[in-house]
């Protein structure tokens, strides 16, 4: 008689999508009404039905809206790109800027606030930095070559990483005048201050493809666990998993980083908060990766506008402090799991 086939683990809890998605309603509510000026809800409302007066509408319209729809598809991105790497590279400690992805597409904006481009037009400074990001794509299949090693992408992305850093360097060491250093310092800090809707567009083409890519390939990345070789027994194609797995990461990652700015911690740390929620199978940390990334830093924007100071802190800023004791504390509480 044949032994049927053990059913897979089930979720350790099975709540955890519907509270991620609580919360990413919620931080998206406090978004739109927490800030310098408080709405309350009847007034964000009779704002949306047209009925509100004209400062309540131009708050909510043109500077929350945008910001909170930015920081949700930013925040998205970076935590899926973040579970993706980890799982794929095996190493809980990946990231979008292992590959150098995020570096390279920083270089980009630095290079259009250096030359003077972003000034011509605003689209100039994103459509460089998601040039940048395709360029470390390029080199980095150039570098890494025909091997399906992981070891190789993560050689050759740090490789890329330590250039593009380098670069940035250089540009402020380089500076034309203080103005221009001040200008880059404060883009590569990280901000969701003072976006429009054009800044969506620009980047949604870029990072919905991206996200589409990098969810493809779960079942390829649980099967990625047990090795290259095991994978390849079990009919994965580790080179198309590859090129959708970089591909994707260049251009959400690309997208993401050019109307942000350069911000850390969140596809480092989201991954390592859901999965002890889960079975702690790559595929499964993947949605809700994504999920609490988008909730994570758009609570993290609602703080950069609460906390009082006399300029409003830098997202980047921010998510470091939040991110490193969180880092911290699932590190000692994991590590003899890892």
């Amino acid at each position: 008689m044949t032994t049927p086939a053990p059913a897979p683990p089930a979720p350790r809890h099975r709540l955890l999508m519907p509270l991620l998605l609580i919360l990413l309603l919620a931080a998206g509510a406090g978004s739109l009404a927490l800030g310098p000026v408080a709405l309350p809800a009847g007034r964000i409302l009779a704002a949306m039905t047209g009925e509100g007066d004209a400062i309540a509408r131009t708050i909510l319209f043109d500077l929350r809206l945008p910001r909170t729809i930015i920081g949700l598809m930013v925040g998205a991105m970076l935590g899926l790109a973040g579970a993706v790497l980890q799982g794929y590279l095996r190493n809980p400690l990946a990231e979008p800027s292992v590959l150098g992805t995020s570096n390279a597409a920083a270089l980009g904006a630095v290079a259009a606030l250096y030359y003077g481009l972003a000034s011509l037009h605003p689209a100039m400074l994103p459509l460089l930095a998601i040039a940048g990001a395709m360029l470390s794509l390029l080199l980095l299949f150039l570098l890494a070559g025909r091997s399906e090693s992981a070891l190789s992408l993560i050689l050759a992305g740090i490789a890329l990483s330590t250039l593009a850093v380098a670069g940035t360097s250089l540009a402020l060491n380089l500076s034309p005048n203080p103005f221009a250093a001040m200008e880059i310092m404060n883009w590569l800090m990280g901000s969701l201050e003072n976006r429009s809707a054009e800044h969506i567009w620009i980047a949604l083409p870029c990072i919905l493809p991206g996200m589409a890519l990098l969810l493809w390939d779960g079942h390829a990345l649980d099967a990625l666990s047990l090795g290259e070789d095991g994978a390849r027994s079990l009919g994965v194609d580790l080179r198309r998993t590859r090129m959708r797995m970089l591909l994707g990461v260049a251009i959400g990652v690309g997208g993401a980083v050019a109307i942000s700015g350069a911000i850390g911690f969140i596809g480092l740390i989201v991954p390592h908060i859901v999965r002890p929620l889960t079975d702690r199978s790559p595929s499964a940390i993947l949605l809700p990766s994504m999920l609490g990334g988008a909730a994570l830093l758009t609570l993290a924007d609602i703080a950069v506008r609460l906390i009082p100071t006399g300029n409003e802190l830098k997202l980047g800023v921010v998510t470091a402090f939040l991110g490193v004791p969180i880092f911290l504390f699932h590190l000692l509480r994991e590590r003899r799991i890892w």
